[in-house]
């Protein structure tokens, strides 16, 4: 029995990604509905010329975002993808396959990500295997700040879908640490929330064994310059993460 899904999209002023994201989940998808936390560029716009629902409620943390979206569909089966991500025509293929046979238990994909043009094959961000269809009725996304994570009653294993999850990451450095110092702030209040406490020297060996990890022991090198860079903003937020760690313990001495 062919079983039908509802493919799931949180946006914030994505008319860069949302479009190319729409288009490959068109072909596989009964349904596709997008959270929008009111954007302020053309976002709103392209999801309505593609005539995909969406929907609009202020930011409350990416667990609520996507609660709230598997509570919307009209399906069972989700498929959750962020607005820079698309399936390639491999994975469409399994996933329509899939459909087909009715679908069972929960899946995983391998997500590659291009980084200012480069698709990284290494650095410790290849392979990246996410569960990303599941069934809403026994499903739930836990994590309060970051790093969200899906919870499945009875924790099947997953079943790996072939093809990849393209993931259209970073456009520019820049935007590789902003976005890396944004989620470095958001693990420090989890962190000192949770009791984690930490001495001064720990932001700097922190992020040299974050460099070495990424570029040596994970081969970024054979990323080449990406690789490097990737590793570079990597260590640099590593540091960033802990000083504000060390802020947050600092404010509450005082």
């Amino acid at each position: 029995m062919e079983h039908k899904i509802t493919s799931t999209i949180i946006t914030f002023n994505e008319e860069r990604n949302i479009e190319r994201c729409i288009d490959a989940l068109v072909p596989i998808s009964d349904e596709i509905i997008v959270l929008d936390s009111f954007s302020t560029d053309e976002t709103v716009a392209i999801c309505k010329r593609k005539n995909v629902r969406i929907e609009q409620r202020e930011w409350k943390g990416y667990s609520s975002a996507k609660n709230y979206l598997n509570q919307l569909a009209s399906y069972e089966y989700i498929f959750s993808v962020d607005a820079d991500e698309a399936p390639d025509t491999e994975m469409q293929n399994e996933i329509l396959k899939i459909k087909a046979l009715g679908l069972t238990g929960i899946y995983e994909v391998n997500r590659m990500t291009n980084y200012c043009g480069k698709w990284i094959k290494h650095s410790g961000w290849y392979p990246d295997v996410k569960t990303r269809i599941f069934p809403k009725s026994t499903s739930q996304w836990e994590g309060a700040y970051v790093h969200e994570e899906l919870v499945v009653k009875g924790n099947p294993k997953p079943e790996r879908i072939k093809g990849h999850l393209l993931h259209y990451s970073y456009y520019s450095q820049e935007d590789h640490r902003q976005r890396a110092d944004k989620y470095s702030e958001l693990t420090a209040i989890k962190m000192y929330k949770r009791g984690k406490r930490v001495g001064p020297l720990k932001p700097y060996i922190s992020a040299l064994g974050r460099f070495v990890a990424m570029f040596i022991i994970k081969a970024g090198f054979l990323d080449g310059i990406a690789g490097f860079t990737i590793a570079r903003i990597s260590a640099l937020s590593n540091i960033y993460k802990y000083k504000e760690l060390r802020r947050l313990q600092h404010e509450s001495n005082n």
